[in-house]
């Protein structure tokens, strides 16, 4: 499958060792929680769960035991497996995981994958497999044991495809039932896969689902606000409960007859339901034990406590009722139980002597089960004159419909959860700034803080403020190409880089802070997302360049034997002619052989000094915009060391900031060398033009985490993954040159090996580039083509150790997790990262190549003033001209001085700049020397047509306001005709 993959790095504001954002999901037996930090949390609960009903304590028992940072995206469900000795989790990053704490493993290991969000898990109490559902309508079971998938369930809406979803799932002996959007709920035979048969009843989603140890029984939960019974001998509904008044979220039960289940609501109502010893379900109690602030994702409870997981970080633990033949109930209730002639308890609740299990239930607390139900009178009257009157209870039989009544408002048992296990703040909120560096978050606190993204670390803290009050403070009026996205999904501030445009963004290298001073050229710009893959991989990248020095040891050793192995009976003395110095410059004769200097050895070149490729592209009126042309030097130009930018200000050809180090893409450019040559003996012509071939054939192949800082809890956070498009790594097809007689020989030899498609294929790439040099010259030494940016180019950055980095693979559904690691262990990681990562990572950590991409640029027309200062002439007449959109205004302002007074004959070190007397104006606002011509489009000028722009002078020194004589009007023509041409072309100066 090709890969289409994106580079990840996040923030997480909270210790990993804590709940995180949302619980999701509980378990017992040990106790388990998962949330949206992709966490999983072991705990020790520190009570006797096998007890009597015991009075309410407030001291808290649990402490944290482990935890493995399972998943990078929410957990939706988990699930307790192999005897309660390892636990199964599924997320929405697509993977089902197994963890096994009781082996001492600290990862979780991967057993399955969906094409999309999993959101439900089940297994048997018996037997070496889970069950998994989710969004792409399948239905998986795994093997425990490591077999993979055993079977695969295609759960298809029969009427609209797309509702096939699973959200809910449960496992009996026998059989597998699934429900989800259809409203229907399907049993499965788990060793066929076949469907046994569906009950249909329910209007809404089903959101939860038991299943009876026979498995003869079927409980559903769903939006309809309705818990259904469904006989499976019978295959009907047997019962309907409707307790809830809203969408039911969550069933739990550990009776194997589901006499008495738990369930939760969107509300945040948690109910307990006993029918246990009930012939007749109608003469059940249902009681509500507790009102959560928050929808409740998950309830779980065993002996005297129930345990709810809401969307909040925090975990909160109930005392529960006993509902049993001895419950404390009104005197109207106990009439009625103990009048029902169709009541046989099967089992008595333990007794117990404390105050809480003599404290009777309130009968507000205690709710109608079902449309047909008992209830009494009393309940519809408490607001009248006598509430305590002893009106006499409703007596009818089960079929009967009970009269409408108006109930009173529910009072829950408890109100305050007797312990809370405290989560730590996670995200909820963000704004990205104008500068794309910058980010702005809300936590679950309400405290807002200011990240830099480049850093990976929090810069500023608000605290308790709306997100919207701080941003007009903080935010700058800039517009910055969208390099990154951002999300707050998990909880962490997650930033996704793509290889479609995580090169786009760039920023002037005066604008940073840096600890290290470092020296850059005047307007030099920085690629940000070079920048911050430079340093979060930077171990990878020293791993990398150790492998390649021991490679290139080897292939050196070997040289070195071969040439001794080859010569062994060299003469232990040389006599050396004497040469006449008339001598020194004598050809030999050969037509391949270069003058050497004093006759003897070729002086080797200083390294660095064949640039080359820096110059702008020369204007040709011939040719179209865009359309590349020989790169050569332009006449009247400054060299391009006086360019700091490495480009003019309004090239056809407009290459990034870093434009002299990077490979030159232009047809016929010489190659920049990217780290300095070694000495080589000289070459003939023909070696030359096959080299410089073979350099335009590779330039034409170039491809086109919280973060680790300590963060209130004290510990790192962060994250990143990186992708691989297929669309820009597949290898163009060779082109075959005709060659002279004596060359075909060498052609023979220069076809280039196939490698993967990977972070390993560049690597491949780069030793079979060494090969081939020993071919071609088998007794020079093989010298590194590993070559990483500068700090020049990238600054030097320390990034927190633990940031995390994920590479994932876009699938159908979603992305899926091919690496997970942290700065920290990136290098370690190697042989994973050149195994899972993608070609284009290689090609911009260790050869500096970026992928080619044309330039935005901004059209624009330049007016003097009022008519205060001459008019720009244009060759053609046509003054509308464009430039790369990060051009600054003080660039415009040097083309205007240019164009408008006469060169002096001898430059004047002392003479003012032309930002320094010359000022540019749009929609009557005067602009700054440093902003951007995208900047200017999208906060002044604000408009879709071409930018108008005015230049005057300020007035500290004086400009003739009559046009250039004739003679410099000739001569601005022919310079307009070299370095300006309209908008359908191009402007080049």
């Amino acid at each position: 499958m090709p890969f289409c993959e994106s580079t990840h790095y996040f923030a997480s504001p909270w210790s990993l060792a804590q709940c995180a954002l949302g619980q999701h999901t509980l378990t017992l037996s040990p106790s388990y929680s998962g949330g949206r930090d992709g966490v999983v949390c072991a705990w020790d609960l520190g009570l006797d769960l096998n007890g009597p009903f015991a009075p309410p304590s407030k001291q808290s028992s649990t402490t944290f035991r482990a935890s493995t940072q399972a998943h990078t995206h929410w957990i939706n469900d988990i699930a307790l497996v192999s005897q309660n000795t390892a636990l199964v989790s599924a997320s929405s990053d697509l993977t089902v995981k197994l963890w096994r704490p009781s082996t001492g493993a600290n990862e979780a290991d991967t057993i399955g994958q969906h094409a999309d969000y999993v959101k439900c898990l089940a297994a048997p109490s018996t037997g070496e497999w889970v069950a998994s559902g989710g969004l792409d309508r399948k239905i998986s079971l795994w093997d425990l044991s490591g077999k993979g998938q055993t079977l695969e369930i295609d759960v298809k809406g029969e009427e609209v495809t797309e509702k096939g979803s699973v959200y809910a799932l449960a496992a009996g002996r026998s059989i597998l039932a699934s429900g989800g959007p259809e409203s229907t709920v399907r049993l499965w035979d788990p060793k066929s896969g076949q469907r046994v048969t569906k009950f249909v009843g329910h209007t809404d989603n089903i959101r939860a689902i038991l299943v009876n140890e026979a498995g003869d029984t079927v409980m559903t939960a769903s939006s309809d606000q309705t818990i259904k019974v469904w006989s499976v001998t019978a295959g009907r509904c047997m019962y309907t409960f409707t307790m809830h008044n809203d969408s039911v979220w969550s069933l739990y039960s550990d009776d194997p007859n589901l006499g008495v289940f738990y369930s939760s609501d969107r509300s945040g109502l948690i109910v307990r339901t006993d029918t246990r010893g009930m012939v007749d379900r109608d003469e059940g109690l249902s009681v509500a034990v507790a009102q959560e602030h928050d929808g409740i994702n998950k309830v779980v409870a065993c002996g005297n406590y129930i345990w709810s997981a809401t969307a909040s970080s925090s975990i909160n633990r109930w005392t529960n009722v006993d509902t049993g033949p001895n419950a404390q109930l009104p005197e109207f209730f106990r009439r009625i139980r103990s009048g029902s002639t169709t009541s046989r308890p099967r089992q008595t609740s333990v007794s117990s002597s404390s105050e809480a299990s003599k404290r009777e239930i309130p009968a507000s607390a205690i709710l109608k089960m079902s449309n047909t139900a008992s209830f009494p009178h009393e309940l519809s009257f408490r607001d009248s004159s006598e509430p305590n009157s002893a009106a006499p209870p409703i007596s009818r039989k089960g079929s009967e419909i009970a009269p409408d009544t108006v109930l009173p408002a529910i009072e829950p048992v408890h109100r305050l959860p007797e312990e809370t296990i405290e989560g730590q703040n996670g995200l909820v909120k963000h704004k990205l700034l104008s500068d794309r560096r910058r980010v702005l978050t809300l936590d679950t606190a309400g405290d807002v803080l200011l990240w830099d993204l480049i850093r990976c670390e929090v810069i500023q803290r608000f605290g308790k403020r709306y997100l919207e009050d701080v941003e007009p403070v903080v935010n700058t009026r800039e517009a910055v190409a969208p390099w990154c996205s951002i999300d707050t999904s998990s909880g962490n501030l997650t930033v996704v880089l793509e290889p479609f445009n995580c090169f786009d963004a760039e920023m002037y290298a005066d604008e940073l802070t840096l600890e290290e001073p470092v020296e850059f050229r005047d307007d030099q710009r920085i690629n940000l997302g070079r920048w911050i893959l430079r340093y979060l991989f930077a171990t990878l990248i020293d791993e990398e360049i150790k492998r390649d020095e021991a490679h290139r040891h080897k292939l050196n050793d070997d040289i070195e034997r071969r040439l001794a192995t080859a010569q062994p009976n060299l003469p232990l003395t040389v006599s050396i002619p004497s040469i006449d110095g008339s001598q020194v410059w004598q050809s030999t004769g050969s037509p391949v052989m270069t003058p050497r200097a004093n006759g003897s050895v070729l002086m080797a070149t200083t390294p660095g000094l064949g640039i080359g490729a820096a110059t702008p592209s020369v204007y040709f009126p011939s040719v179209p915009e865009r359309v590349g042309t020989p790169a050569g030097s332009v006449e009247k130009q400054p060299p391009q060391s006086s360019r700091p930018s490495g480009e003019d200000y309004f090239s056809s050809g407009i290459s990034s900031a870093d434009a002299p180090y990077k490979i030159a893409t232009t047809p016929g450019a010489t190659e920049p060398p990217a780290a300095p040559p070694a000495v080589e003996t000289p070459k003939s012509p023909l070696e030359t033009k096959d080299k410089d071939k073979e350099k335009e054939k590779d330039g034409a192949k170039s491809p086109v985490n919280p973060f680790g800082k300590k963060f209130r809890m004290g510990m790192p956070f962060g994250s990143k993954k990186t992708g691989r498009s297929a669309s820009s790594n597949v290898e163009k097809p060779v082109v075959v040159e005709e060659k002279s007689e004596e060359n075909k020989s060498e052609s023979s030899s220069n076809h280039e090996k196939e490698v993967d498609d990977n972070f390993g294929g560049a690597v491949q790439k780069i030793r079979n580039e060494y090969e081939k040099q020993l071919l071609e010259k088998p007794r020079q030494a093989v010298e590194t083509k590993i070559t990483p940016s500068l700090p020049s180019e990238t600054p030097v950055l320390k990034l927190p150790p633990g940031t995390k980095v994920i590479i994932q693979e876009e699938t159908s559904g979603g992305s899926a997790d091919v690496y997970r690691g942290t700065v920290m262990t990136v290098g370690v990681d190697a042989d994973i990262i050149e195994e899972k990562a993608p070609m284009w990572l290689a090609e911009v950590l260790l050869l500096n190549t970026i992928p080619p991409k044309d330039p935005v640029k901004v059209s624009f027309i330049l007016h003097p003033w009022q008519d205060s200062l001459p008019a720009i002439i244009a060759a053609d007449g046509n003054n509308r001209l464009n430039a790369n959109r990060m051009l600054r205004v003080k660039k415009i302002l040097a083309y205007v001085s240019e164009n408008i007074e006469t060169p002096p004959e001898e430059p004047d070190p002392d003479a003012l700049k032309p930002e320094e007397y010359l000022e540019l104006y749009c929609n009557d606002q005067l602009l700054p020397n440093t902003m951007s011509l995208a900047t200017l489009r999208a906060h002044i000028w604000k408009g879709g047509n071409d930018v108008v722009l005015y230049y005057k002078a300020n007035g500290r020194k004086e400009i003739p306001k009559e046009p250039l004589a004739q003679e410099a009007v000739a001569e601005a023509e022919a310079v307009a005709a070299e370095s300006t041409q309209p908008v359908g072309v191009g402007v080049a100066l």
